[in-house]
């Protein structure tokens, strides 16, 4: 452990130097060392990598802003805490964001940012409020040609984000459901459509995307999500599941309404995911077919139905 804690200290060093040559190749070697070893991780991170490394990102190199962005990625699995502590860190990753070339340290940078949020929920007020990331991470799902990884990764990120409630507004008044939805209506490329929609849900749940959903069409897509008929999978289903019940939980009256008269034309799809979904997502498909059968309409929480064991008991006591 002693030669990798000198190996780290060395390498850090040379971060520093005069030579443009020697500091890119000890970050290089970094990379490697950062992807391959993970006792040497915290070491790197020990040793003062993170300053320089976050500096680094600001690098008119394609490459060697992919290898600093690389490194931070590693160091975020086990050093998370250096991360959030080095001052300017989060402006570094949105400058990459939405200012590099290299589509590979975009990847990394949105990677990293969901490592953060995913791994420590105090975090995500602290990006979600840096309305820059928030803006660019956004632009990325926009843009016409952007790579399918950078896709992923920058909905990756807006999950972890959306996870905060106070953050959702933020995202809203951003543009981010005209931009969620029309993705999920463009795209079909393998996943994109499940982590859309599944940002999409969380985003739901705040009182300010009920209007963002009307001008969008959301549910009206959300409902052709449902149909069996567009081979959906099962997991953007429940999704879809989950955004209506959500935005039906924290809109207003207008969009309950909409949402009832929605899941009238297609509850026998809903009543599917909550005879076929996952536990979670049956639990949702039953609570949605609740709302949309009792009518709810006062807009006061739904009744507990953990009694019911299934669908099917479900449906017995309700008709």
């Amino acid at each position: 452990m002693e030669v990798k804690r000198r190996t780290a200290r060395t390498l850090v060093a040379k971060l520093s130097s005069v030579s443009e040559r020697t500091r890119t190749e000890a970050l290089s070697e970094l990379r490697l060392i950062s992807k391959h070893d993970p006792e040497s991780r915290p070491l790197i991170a020990e040793a003062g990598a993170v300053p320089y490394l976050s500096e680094t990102l600001y690098s008119s190199s394609p490459t060697v802003q992919e290898n600093a962005a690389a490194t931070l990625l590693n160091l975020s699995i086990t050093s998370r805490a250096s991360l959030m502590s080095t001052r300017g860190l989060l402006d570094s990753l949105s400058h990459v964001l939405s200012n590099s070339a290299s589509p590979a340290a975009v990847q990394s940078s949105a990677a990293t940012l969901h490592s953060l949020l995913i791994a420590d929920e105090s975090y995500r007020p602290i990006i979600g409020s840096k309305r820059d990331i928030l803006y660019s991470l956004l632009s990325i799902i926009t843009t016409a040609n952007a790579p399918p990884r950078s896709i992923k990764d920058a909905l990756k990120a807006l999950f972890g984000i959306a996870l905060y409630p106070l953050n959702r507004a933020s995202l809203v008044g951003l543009g981010a459901v005209p931009a969620l939805v029309s993705l999920i209506v463009r795209d079909a490329r393998t996943g994109i459509v499940e982590d859309a929609t599944a940002v999409l849900a969380q985003i739901a749940g705040c009182e300010e995307s009920e209007e963002a959903m009307r001008k969008a069409g959301g549910v009206r897509v959300l409902g052709d999500l449902l149909d069996e008929g567009t081979g959906a999978s099962g997991r953007i289903r429940e999704n879809a599941v989950a955004a209506l019940l959500n935005l039906a939980r924290c809109g207003g009256e207008r969009g309950r309404k909409e949402v009832k008269e929605m899941g009238m034309k297609i509850k026998d799809c809903i009543a599917d995911v909550a005879e076929n979904g996952s536990a979670k997502g049956k639990s949702k498909a039953m609570e949605l077919l609740k709302l949309v059968l009792d009518g709810n309409e006062n807009g006061q929480e739904v009744r507990d139905f953990s009694r019911f064991n299934d669908y099917n008991d479900f449906m017995n006591n309700s008709i």
